[in-house]
């Protein structure tokens, strides 16, 4: 699918033939005071409506609150005032806040084509590219599968910004970051029907094809003659065959490899151990972790940043059949590793166990999964939260400066070692998961850290409750697939690179 997100300028004054002007209203010494407004602005409302701008703003419900939004009448041109909060706004707040505001302006009736004047007082590259991406990510709208054609309704935003000339370099990286998570958007939010495995990877394959990415795609055949049990078992009672794709970032004069690994579950019906039919209506969002991976790549290829990265996609659809693989079987995984699988419903730890087994045999300094791995995340940390789990605090340390740098939020779970007792097995090397219902998250975080070899930093992501956002829209943030995690692996690439 072809994505075209609003064209995203740079600007040194409100462009006169914007649509639409979105200031800010933040509390100074207790007092609301607008932020972003110019004199010809505050005249054509005073002019049109014998009121002061800020005045007219607070009579019709605006408020400092962060993200509260506002839709003033058209004077010269329409306004929309959003809450900044304190004035000390930090980047992931004036995020939030523009991505707020462009939803208001996108909702205003009969809205199509239009374009949008940021104006915020901003200074510096930061908050630009936070301004920037609250804008683009805030306009986000998701493909509808439809005969009938549909205009975007913003199709282009200007940031003013009277600042310094390296804020323009802060406008390319909040482009590029911006896309990627729309890409990752689009991926998750794709009906499985029209997005298995080898379908899946293509797109991979094509979205990767104007950046210095090689590509290379395992089918059926490979993956049996690569001995990727793992995979191979979760695929195996499908009609749509497994595919892993491979994805490498070597720039010259690139000083750390880093290894990323996502799971790319296309639906997951729960295999033999099949979920109730209500459980079962979001699992085309089971594949948010290697959306995100294939997305952060093209990202981090197109921002030029010197790290080598290397980067699978674990790529399958869990199906029941005569096929399916069964509660009980012992799989031989891609290093020699037996395992028992104790449940057809956590499978994404085995298709992960093998791509991160694999991602080893690449030599990274560190290897970071990504994956809707557990329910029992979503019990302990929510919606909203991801978890963390690593195999040091210096790996998990990083990741979490990461994560805030890209305003997202995660945090950090322990593996312990009565955990990891949990998967003792009589029959094999190891079990899947644990004997009882209790810290699934956390044994399905030690399962996978079996596969990392000694020495190599790594870093577990299970974003199984921010990947798909069930309830209304917020800040910057839609409904549906989010594309969490790639701002994530985007500003970790950017810390490692130096």
């Amino acid at each position: 699918m072809t994505r075209n997100n609003p064209n995203l300028s740079l600007s040194k004054n409100i462009e006169r033939d914007a649509d639409i002007v979105v200031l800010g209203l933040t509390a100074v010494g207790g007092e609301p005071t607008l932020v972003g407004a110019t004199s010809d602005l505050e005249k054509s409302y005073q002019k049109a409506f014998g009121t002061p701008l800020r005045t007219l703003a607070l009579a019709l419900g605006g408020l400092t609150r962060l993200e509260a939004t506002v839709v003033l009448p058209p004077a010269n041109q329409r306004v929309v005032i959003v809450g900044l909060g304190d004035a000390d706004v930090t980047p992931d707040q004036l995020r939030r806040a523009v991505g707020a505001a462009l939803r208001a302006a996108s909702k205003i009736p009969d809205a199509v084509g239009l374009k949008v004047s940021v104006s915020l007082e901003l200074a510096g590259p930061e908050l630009v590219q936070a301004a920037a991406e609250g804008a683009i990510l805030g306009a986000y709208e998701p493909e509808k599968f439809s005969t009938v054609a549909r205009s975007p309704r913003v199709a282009a935003v200007t940031v003013v910004s009277a600042g310094r000339t390296d804020v323009r370099g802060a406008l390319d990286a909040a482009r590029v970051v911006s896309d990627a998570v729309c890409q990752a958007r689009d991926w998750t939010n794709t009906p499985p029907n029209l997005l298995p495995p080898a379908v899946f990877a293509e797109a991979a394959r094509t979205s990767l094809r104007d950046e210095r990415v090689t590509v290379e795609v395992l089918d059926e055949k490979a993956l049996e003659k690569g001995g990727y049990g793992g995979i191979l078992a979760v695929g195996g009672g499908s009609a749509n065959r497994p595919r892993l794709v491979r994805m490498q970032y070597a720039p010259r004069g690139a000083s750390f490899h880093l290894a990323l690994v996502g799971k790319g579950i296309t639906f997951d019906s729960g295999g033999l151990d099949i979920k109730p039919a209500g459980q079962m209506a979001g699992m085309k969002y089971d594949m948010s972790g290697a959306a995100a991976v294939i997305s952060a790549v093209g990202a981090i290829a197109a921002l030029g940043l010197k790290i080598k990265v290397t980067a699978y996609a674990a790529m399958a659809e869990n199906m029941p059949s005569g096929t399916s693989y069964r509660s009980g079987d012992v799989m031989t995984m891609f290093d020699g590793q037996t395992v028992e699988n104790y449940n057809t419903d956590a499978e994404g730890r085995i298709v992960m166990a093998d791509a991160i087994a694999r991602a080893a045999l690449d030599g990274p300094q560190m290897i970071v999964d990504v994956a809707t791995l557990t329910g029992a995340c979503m019990v302990a940390l929510g919606m909203r939260v991801g978890g963390l789990m690593a195999s040091d605090d210096e790996t998990a340390d990083r990741l979490l400066d990461a994560a805030e740098a890209g305003g997202e939020e995660f945090w950090q779970l322990p593996i312990t070692d009565e955990i990891r007792s949990q998967l003792e097995s009589s029959v094999a090397d190891m079990r899947s998961g644990g004997k009882n219902r209790y810290g699934g998250a956390l044994a399905a975080g030690a399962f996978l850290q079996r596969f990392v070899p000694e020495g190599v930093a790594w870093g577990h992501l299970d974003i199984a409750g921010p990947a798909n956002n069930e309830d209304g829209e917020y800040g910057y943030t839609p409904k549906g697939g989010t594309g969490v995690a790639v701002r994530t692996l985007v500003a970790l690439a950017r810390q490692l690179a130096g």
